[in-house]
């Protein structure tokens, strides 16, 4: 038993002077190829091995002859160990250069192709993260177009329907200062309602900018949907009855919901005015809310014919406005975008589809505890 103890303490001697050798040896290289990195770590294994081995025959005086064939067989094995860590290095390497290239493609604005060549579970765990990386990228790329797009749409829009009132104002304003305007008080009237309808405009315009930057000012409170919808009819009256067209709120429950009161008008105010101005004479646009399992829904339903199925996504994009001609009073098309911002403020959502005849929009909030 004894022997037994002073060979392991020997042995474990010589294998540890040769392990912290060997962690020296690491630290140096640690920032060189994986493949030195393997070599070092199989000459160390089988270094240990010799070490521990000369150390015990040193102990127990073995004979020349007996250490000559411990040594040749350990060398052996060390020949075996440091050329299979140099293929098994130069492998991972390779591998690890050919994630590096398709990592590339994909940074450069491509998306991302993982190699074909068989590779660790470490490596194939990496190469999945990255392809989700691509596609979340690829999205990210897709909505930056879009956006800029939707960017480029509405400076034309708005360039377009400034200019129109604008040039209306400066020829009002020149025939009234030459004193050769027929009706003055007309002309002052109309310069009014110009101004009134640029005023509109910059509001729009301000409102947007503060959903976009998320800086909406919110003051929740407690209001019954009945109450709320009621308000919004009786605005919107003179401008239906001006087109001739019907407001129908007769399905309305008395749900209660927690919202900023002014903006929720904003929202009805908007999908009203669009309903109306999109229905024709003896049309009619009906308001309904109720409540369902994933919360209150608010619908405004208009007599527009049915919007084509390629634009229904676009619908609530800043500045779209479809086919129609862009004059007025089609508008700024930042109602239907002001209307998603808000009701993403208050956490909930807006949608659009067609009906029978027209097209329904749909507001769905929380509902209040």
């Amino acid at each position: 038993m004894r022997d037994t103890l002073l060979i392991a303490l020997y042995a474990f001697a010589g294998a540890a002077a040769t392990g912290l050798v060997g962690a020296g040896a690491l630290r140096l290289i640690r920032r060189r190829s994986l493949t030195a990195s393997l070599a070092v770590v199989a000459a160390v294994g089988v270094v240990a091995m010799l070490a521990g081995t000369l150390a015990v025959a040193w102990a127990m005086f073995l004979s020349p002859h007996d250490l000559s064939v411990v040594t040749t067989v350990v060398a052996m094995a060390a020949v075996v160990s440091l050329v299979t860590a140099l293929l098994l290095g130069r492998w991972v390497v390779a591998r690890s250069r050919e994630l590096a290239d398709a990592a590339r493609s994909f940074g450069d604005g491509g998306a991302f192709a993982a190699p074909h060549q068989p590779a660790t579970a470490e490596l194939e765990a990496l190469s999945r993260q990255l392809a989700a990386t691509s596609a979340k990228l690829a999205a990210s790329r897709e909505r930056e177009r879009a956006l800029e797009t939707s960017r480029r749409e509405l400076v034309a829009w708005i360039s377009h329907d400034l200019r129109t009132p604008l040039a209306g104002l400066r020829a009002m304003s020149e025939a009234l200062e030459d004193g050769v305007a027929a009706d003055p008080d007309r002309y002052l009237k109309q310069i009014r309602t110009e101004v009134e309808r640029l005023n509109d405009m910059v509001g729009d315009l301000f409102e947007l900018s503060r959903i976009h930057a998320g800086t909406l000012p919110l003051s929740p409170s407690r209001i019954s949907l009945y109450d709320l919808i009621g308000d919004a009819l009786a605005g919107a009256d003179p401008l239906a009855r001006e087109h001739g067209v019907r407001l129908v709120g007769d399905r309305v429950e008395p749900v209660p919901v927690e919202v900023d009161g002014k903006e929720m008008s904003r929202v009805l105010g908007n999908l009203l005015v669009n309903a109306i101005r999109r229905t024709p004479p003896d049309g009619t646009v009906a308001v309904a809310a109720e409540r369902t399992d994933e919360g209150v829904v608010l619908s405004v339903s208009d007599g527009c014919g049915g919007i084509p199925e390629e634009d229904l996504a676009r619908v609530f994009d800043t500045g779209w406005r479809g086919t129609d001609a862009r004059t007025p009073p089609a508008g700024a098309g930042l109602g239907l975008a002001i209307v998603r911002g808000i009701v993403e403020a208050h956490r909930g959502r807006a949608e659009v589809r067609n009906i029978p005849g027209g097209c329904r929009f749909e507001v769905t909030l929380p509902a209040a505890p």
